[in-house]
């Protein structure tokens, strides 16, 4: 699952309004608990709209190898026959991840509840990735750990013969900390609990609770939210509509504010609250952006996003935002860029322990294309107003967000934006090329390029 050091570099062009409308593909942190639960549940779990990206299929391919059945019935369309709570098998051979610091950290919880041992490997971004705030709890809870330097892949864990039930307080706001401990609890003889000072993404919790898991969120003496989950519950089969990923979205979103004349819906959006910090963040800058059909399914909120070419003015971003939107700070540095006035984003800490640095990857990116940046330690400024854009390549750094949000800046800039390898936009978005050419996008292949 690694790509090719030499990568696939490709220019955007300034293209005439984008219009139309599109479907991205399934939300990618949905897409992989999905399988995940289904695989440590007695029954058949059916999925529709599942992501079929290379983060989600190395973890189709993990579940597989911890014994339970993953069936491919169409595009999109899967089964999933599992084993039960405790029931996951020892792999026959190593669990590689490639680029999924999601399906790597959450498979760590997993199989930290089970009294087996498996060897973690992904390729040269995730192996430079840190693991020890799972790691931390997980070892709390039974779990062995052998890690090189840093708590850095490959790494094998084994699991204990009972798993301890903790409290634990995570320290830095992440969904995926959280989900691991829950995920490695669901084992435990006892009662796991996680207290979060700040929210992040709840789909685990949603998800638990929806496969017939004893789970409840309460609120702390200081307004925290304070999950609990009895170990071991019977799960239940289920059938799984997967709605589109917004942090995908959010591409083809910013493209049709920032080219002129562009009217872009895009369909089936997830709209979780705890997923939707861009869209506010946007509002506030002065997009034209609305939600249409919005309806719960699944128990989760989904809507028609309908942007149209907006004249955007920069803001203050609150830090306590970032949990709600920490995959989207990349693009919307691009939509900055093209605001008039300042725009100042803080509590970006995770951003350097992304697939890339990925604070560091978007101030060189804008840096290179003419736009003036401020990078903090925490924070970056993005100082609005230039009046011409672009002529610049950008290192991804094996990073597909990296990829896509320098491209969608060519597509309203005023010289070419050039992006050194295209190859990693397979770990999340695969279809990112095709849908956004059929809005009206131009792409071609660089002009030095023989």
């Amino acid at each position: 699952m690694a790509h090719a050091s030499a990568g696939t570099p490709l220019s955007a062009l300034a293209s005439g309004p984008l219009t139309g409308r599109i479907r991205v593909p399934g939300d990618k942190s949905i897409s992989h608990r999905s399988l995940m639960f289904g695989a440590v549940t007695v029954g058949e779990t059916r999925i529709e709209g599942l992501l079929e990206a290379e983060d989600v299929l190395g973890t189709a391919a993990a579940m597989r190898a911890l014994g339970a059945t993953v069936t491919r019935d169409g595009e999109g369309l899967w089964r999933v026959s599992g084993l039960g709570v405790g029931g996951l098998l020892e792999p026959e051979s190593v669990l590689d991840f490639g680029n999924a610091g999601t399906g790597s950290r959450l498979t760590m919880g997993l199989v930290g509840g089970h009294a087996v041992a498996a060897t973690f490997v992904g390729d040269a971004s995730l192996s430079r990735r840190p693991m020890g705030r799972v790691l931390d709890p997980l070892r709390r809870m039974g779990v062995e750990v052998i890690a090189r330097k840093g708590d850095r892949l490959p790494l094998t864990l084994r699991g204990p013969d009972t798993v301890i039930p903790i409290e634990y307080r995570v320290p830095v706001p992440s969904a995926q900390v959280k989900s691991a401990v829950l995920l490695c609890g669901l084992n435990s003889p006892g009662v796991t609990t996680v207290i979060e000072p700040v929210a992040t993404r709840d789909h685990t919790e949603r998800m638990l609770v929806g496969f017939g898991a004893s789970l409840e969120v309460t609120a702390g003496p200081a307004g925290e939210r304070v999950i609990r989950l009895q170990g071991r519950p019977s799960l239940k089969p289920q059938t799984i509509t997967v709605p589109g990923d917004p942090s995908s979205a959010a591409f083809a979103i910013v493209a049709g504010l920032i080219v002129p004349g562009s009217d872009v819906t895009v369909e089936n959006v997830l709209l979780n609250p705890l997923r939707t910090g861009l869209f506010t963040t946007l509002l506030e800058m002065g997009a034209d952006l609305t939600i249409e059909n919005e309806r719960v399914t699944g128990g989760e909120r989904i809507g028609d996003v309908r942007v149209r070419s907006s004249r955007l003015k920069g803001v203050a971003v609150p830090p306590e935002r970032a949990p709600s939107m920490i995959d989207e700070y990349p693009i919307l540095s691009v939509a900055a860029a093209f605001a008039e006035g300042d725009t100042f984003m803080d509590g970006l800490e995770e951003l350097r322990v992304k697939e890339s640095d990925r604070l560091s990857a978007v101030a060189h990116g804008l840096a290179a294309n003419g736009v003036p940046v401020e990078e903090g330690e925490t924070s970056l400024k993005v100082i609005g107003g230039t009046r011409r854009i672009g002529g610049g390549t950008v290192p991804t750094h094996l990073d597909h967000r990296i990829a896509m949000s320098f491209l969608v800046m060519g597509l309203a800039g005023q010289a070419p934006v050039t992006v050194d390898d295209t190859a990693t936009i397979a770990t999340s978005f695969p279809s990112f090329l095709g849908l956004m050419t059929g809005l009206g996008a131009r792409f071609e292949a660089p002009r030095s390029a023989d």
